[in-house]
């Protein structure tokens, strides 16, 4: 299926190297691989493949291919100066893409700077309005079968559920064994399963960290350091709550989302907030990569505990907030009382099974599938 992102990476190839992120496995290869069929002589490189490795560090690729994709390159020791200098003596004319799984930057020390030589783009798991376009699918039911597979190409494709089974339950083994070693002792990697199992049951829960230290018995800092890994390998992202005083919103208790709504063990409620969350911030990043937008994604809670699930914020200020519901129309008083605070920003109340949509003031009571069938990715 043709992802979203392939006609604006096209462009942005005829003018500079592009980075292209993302978790692991939501196809970020295989739209390498359709990109690169349209240009002349491209080469594909994966840094795990033995023979792809030895070409990247003897730099024998072809200089006639009109582009060169380099997959999994943040393995190698030293990428970015290496890349660096790749850039800056390359082919004219020649097209430079970078693949990778995980945002090791925030884990490894970055050598050379890349500042001014490339886009980036993240790549998310398949959206209600992908499906729709790839499939013909009515936004109903791409959004159900979302939430019945998960996002991931692998999975939402399959023919049957249990295959999606199957896949999940290999994915999240396979992400714990290897790509968390890289950042963890081997020791620990029975307490980081056993932290991901708790979080698939505490999604949209605001995260108390020193509650779930108490219960496997390690540290909140320790805790906090899991958190920071299964965030950067892309299983996880933290919402925070939206507050003016950015210093005073990061200590606050975070929600967490799976980038992978088959993942989450709990209600269809719970399924529901997950899938809206992962596409209101493929929503948020696709602004940041497309047009360079200071988009951020928050949660409400004030000091009576009272929440809204979602706040889209841009610069810092609210653009829009969504709270998620199964069937219930009823309007979250809190939800009128925010969306009189801020009248420049949209209020939506998006409700999974809605027999008729209909504007209730300031806030808009939505099918929450064509809702998202209309978001920008």
């Amino acid at each position: 299926m043709e992802r979203t992102l392939t006609p604006f990476i096209q462009a942005d190839l005829q003018r500079k190297m592009v980075f292209l992120s993302g978790p692991r496995q939501t196809g970020k290869t295989t739209l390498a691989r359709s990109l690169a069929s349209a240009w002349p002589k491209a080469q594909v490189l994966n840094w795990d493949v033995a023979g792809d490795r030895r070409i990247i560090l003897e730099r024998s690729w072809l200089p006639a291919a009109g582009l060169v994709v380099f997959d999994e390159l943040h393995k190698m020791e030293g990428w970015r100066a290496w890349l660096k200098g790749v850039s800056d003596g390359r082919s004219e004319g020649q097209a430079l893409l970078v693949t990778g799984s995980a945002r090791l930057d925030a884990f490894r020390q970055s050598g050379e700077s890349l500042a001014g030589r490339y886009f980036s783009w993240r790549l998310h798991p398949v959206t209600v309005k992908e499906w729709v376009t790839a499939s013909g699918a009515t936004p109903e039911a791409a959004l159900a079968r979302i939430l019945e597979r998960g996002g991931f190409p692998e999975p939402l494709l399959a023919e049957q559920a249990t295959d999606a089974e199957r896949w999940r339950q290999l994915y999240l083994d396979g992400v714990i064994r290897d790509d968390i070693l890289e950042f963890s002792r081997i020791g620990e990697i029975r307490a980081m399963r056993v932290f991901v199992d708790m979080l698939r049951n505490r999604v949209g829960s605001p995260l108390s960290l020193a509650s779930l230290a108490r219960d496997l018995q390690l540290s909140p800092t320790t805790l906090a350091r899991y958190l920071e890994i299964l965030e950067a390998l892309h299983i996880v992202f933290a919402v925070r709550p939206f507050h003016r005083n950015i210093a005073r919103a990061l200590l606050k208790e975070p929600k967490v989302y799976f980038f992978d709504t088959g993942l989450v063990q709990g209600d269809e409620g719970a399924r529901f907030e997950n899938a809206c969350a992962t596409m209101i911030l493929r929503h948020a990043h696709f602004l940041q990569d497309s047009a360079g937008r200071a988009m951020s994604l928050h949660y409400v809670r004030d000091k009576e505990g009272r929440e809204i699930d979602f706040a889209l914020c841009e610069g810092g200020e609210p653009v829009g907030f969504a709270e998620c519901k199964l069937s219930d129309t009823a309007l979250p008083p809190y939800l009128v009382a925010i969306a009189a605070r801020f009248p420049a920003a949209g209020a939506a109340l998006l409700v999974r099974y809605l027999r008729q949509p209909e504007q209730r003031g300031r806030v808009a009571v939505e099918r929450g599938a064509e809702w998202l069938a209309r978001l920008a990715a």
